[in-house]
């Protein structure tokens, strides 16, 4: 089969496509044809460093993946061949997900969203779960609470977004002013141009902060909370600011879930959640997918096709 590999850690030209073996399905695992695959910013990450993954023989990169049951191992009952899914599979462990094919445990993949294409719902695992997880299972969100979403029109910030509006939240998000229109269109009430304004002097009495970026970002954003509010982090454990007045701060990193699945794909049927892909590209440029990812400009998300 085809995959995306990489021949050493480095920049985006490391990543080369061979011919590899296809996997086969073990016990309570499936066989997933990949129509398209999510590119992510974990994706660069790891292919620059090496880092945070348990790496295989041949470094495959990708998580993010909708298509179809090729083959089920024994033991499985909940997916047949044939059957249209999306999901995560095996995260942080390599999953190579820009590739053919796909193996892994069948409850990393849920039904995939009536309605959408392969590649509006490749956009949704790594992100959606990531927003999903962090404001519903470790924040418990909930109605008329104030959340407050950095990198809004990001890729887990765009979802997030939405999962805190359709959770009953105010929402209020940060974002360059050219995506204001859109961060608004996704259920924002407030949102907060960062280059003109310092964020923490224009909102106030937040009960949890989303925040993808991490640095000096997550220090400044203890300010903006209430006393007893939660700030979640998600570059890394390193960007977890000390904490103060019986403010919450913790580091969250995204698991494999297909009940989590299943809510999101739930918020996209009855039209609360959708993906907005801003880039999609052929496999074979998957390190001109990297090289735009790493700019840090993408709106929403950027997706392979692979099928």
């Amino acid at each position: 089969m085809r995959a995306v590999v990489v021949e050493q850690w480095g920049g985006p030209e490391t990543l080369v496509e061979r011919e590899v073996e296809r996997p086969e399905p073990g016990l309570n695992e499936v066989l997933v044809r990949v129509h398209a695959a999510g590119v992510n910013p974990v994706d660069w990450k790891t292919r620059a460093s090496g880092a945070l993954i348990e790496w295989g023989a041949v470094p495959a990169v990708g998580w993010d993946v909708s298509g179809t049951i090729e083959a089920v191992g024994p033991g499985v009952g909940i997916h047949r061949p044939g059957d249209e899914v999306f999901g995560m599979p095996l995260f942080p462990r390599q999953a190579g997900g820009y590739a053919e094919y796909v193996v892994a445990p069948a409850r990393h993949f849920a039904p995939k969203p009536a309605g959408l294409t392969h590649v509006d719902a490749a956009a949704l695992p790594l992100a959606a779960l990531t927003a999903w997880q962090a404001l519903v299972d470790v924040a418990d969100v909930r109605p008329g609470q104030r959340v407050l979403v950095h990198a809004a029109a990001g890729g887990v910030g765009h979802f997030a977004v939405q999962i805190a509006k359709a959770r009953g939240a105010h929402v209020i998000g940060t974002a360059s002013a050219a995506k204001h229109d859109l961060v608004r269109e996704l259920g924002a009430d407030e949102v907060i141009d960062y280059r003109a304004v310092r964020f923490e002097d224009a909102v106030s009495d937040v009960d949890v902060v989303l925040d993808g970026l991490g640095g000096e970002t997550a220090e400044r954003s203890l300010k903006a909370l209430r006393s007893g509010g939660r700030l979640i982090t998600l570059p890394g454990p390193d960007d977890v600011p000390a904490t103060r007045d019986g403010v919450r701060a913790s580091w969250m990193l995204v698991e494999p879930d297909h009940l989590g699945l299943r809510e999101i794909a739930a918020l996209v049927e009855r039209g609360a959640l959708k993906p907005v892909v801003e880039t999609v590209l052929p496999l074979e440029e998957a390190a001109e997918a990297h090289r735009i990812g790493e700019r840090g400009r993408t709106t929403g998300k950027i997706v392979l096709t692979v099928a």
